[in-house]
């Protein structure tokens, strides 16, 4: 029984290393998978120009957006990495907070760079890393909703409105692992945190032909969740 035990844990852990190659120095680490950008921050109370001032203290909300990521990593040695996230375009719907009004949309682009960690790098089996990193995120395409043009027409007499959203840079931390499945492909999966705030500017053309813009500060500070394959050259 106990012969039978030991050749099952050694047949066990011949199967778990099959194709779980180290990482190296020198090596390219290409990762692909679906990456969804979750905002966890809030935004400052929006101010219209009315006399008084009509206040939306909520401010506004930005939803969930997924997009296929695509990630490189260079190892520099055997335990440390640069890593180039990458992606196809994030696109979020974005609400009033206090009212169930749709303000707008816009999509993003979050290119991020990190040094990376990698406990186990010159060690077969998973591989686990840590990330720290900058994030630069350019907005783009942002739409006003027709239902806040309504809004905004009510009260402000809005005839026309157009949102944009100042671009960011911030600190980028992340965690990850890839599991081997083959010599060079493995299950990846990785979280990042991104400290990513925008000014918002909503510029206005009223009834009587005045100009008004409507600032506002958002902090976004997305979670990203990744679920993908990597592949290592």
């Amino acid at each position: 029984m106990r012969k039978q035990l030991v050749l099952a844990m050694a047949a066990g852990l011949g199967i778990a290393s099959l194709g779980a190659q180290a990482y190296e120095q020198g090596d390219i680490v290409f990762r692909a998978g679906i990456a969804t950008v979750a905002p966890s921050g809030d935004s400052d109370a929006i101010e219209l120009p009315t006399e008084p001032p009509t206040i939306l203290p909520g401010g506004v909300d930005v939803d969930n957006g997924t997009a296929i990521s695509l990630i490189a990593t260079w190892m520099m040695s055997d335990n440390w990495g640069v890593e180039l996230l990458a992606a196809t375009p994030f696109k979020h719907d974005i609400d009033l907070a206090d009212l169930p009004v749709a303000a707008g949309s816009t999509k993003h682009l979050p290119p991020t760079v990190s040094i990376q960690w990698y406990p186990r790098g010159a060690m077969d089996g998973w591989q686990p890393y840590l990330g720290l990193g900058v994030n630069y995120t350019t907005f783009f395409s942002e739409d006003v909703d027709s239902e806040l043009g309504a809004v905004l027409g009510d009260v402000l007499n809005v005839t026309s409105a157009k949102l944009s959203l100042d671009d960011s840079v911030g600190l980028a931390a992340q965690a990850g692992v890839d599991i081997p499945l083959t010599d060079e492909w493995a299950l990846n999966l990785g979280v990042w945190y991104i400290d990513l705030g925008t000014t918002a500017d909503i510029d206005v053309v009223t009834g009587d032909g005045a100009n008004a813009t409507v600032s506002f500060d958002v902090d976004i500070d997305p979670w990203v969740y990744n679920i993908g394959v990597a592949y290592k050259f």
